[in-house]
């Protein structure tokens, strides 16, 4: 039977917990949402567009080992599996999205925004910097005078925790 070597074309099913069991990121069909961020009304009639409330897109994943399309822990892993094969396997945050840095959280005050835009808390927000680089952003806090935000991964502090199967070689 082939296996999977680098510059193969695989396809995959993956499921990527953090450390209490909470599911991140997954190919396979959850059957409705998982978790508050979504309506299960929003599901059935697919009018939810939120990837974490677990009712996005599904379907295995394809890509070519070795050119950085997915972690490379895991593209590694993949290396030497035939179809059908499955693997477990944990990133430590350092390889995954790094630790999680206080000094990116920053406070702007509410006279800086536009004055059409009302941030919610865990609303993701782009910022353009004086460079023109942007930055997305999340508001964890919100008051009359200013706005928290948080520019780290929201991973970032994390280990990652994947069960891999290999579905086939293309």
């Amino acid at each position: 039977m082939a296996k999977a070597a680098k510059g193969s074309r695989v396809r995959i099913h993956f499921t990527g917990t953090l450390e209490d069991g909470t599911v991140f990121d997954t190919t396979l069909e959850t059957g409705g949402c998982s978790d508050d961020a979504c309506s299960d009304d929003a599901c059935s009639d697919d009018a939810c567009s939120d990837d974490a409330c677990g009712c996005g897109e599904t379907g295995p994943m394809d890509l070519v080992l070795g050119n950085g399309d997915f972690f490379p822990q895991v593209e590694d892993a993949l290396i030497g599996m035939a179809p059908g094969d499955k693997k477990t396997l944990t990133i430590a945050f350092a390889d995954a999205f790094g630790d999680y840095d206080e000094e990116r959280v920053f406070s702007i005050a509410r006279s800086d925004f536009p004055t059409d835009l009302d941030p919610e808390v865990d609303q993701n927000l782009e910022l353009i910097g004086d460079d023109g680089e942007a930055m997305i952003v999340s508001v964890v806090e919100v008051d009359a005078e200013s706005v928290v935000l948080d520019a780290n991964h929201p991973l970032a502090g994390e280990d990652l925790h994947f069960e891999i199967e290999l579905v086939e070689i293309l």
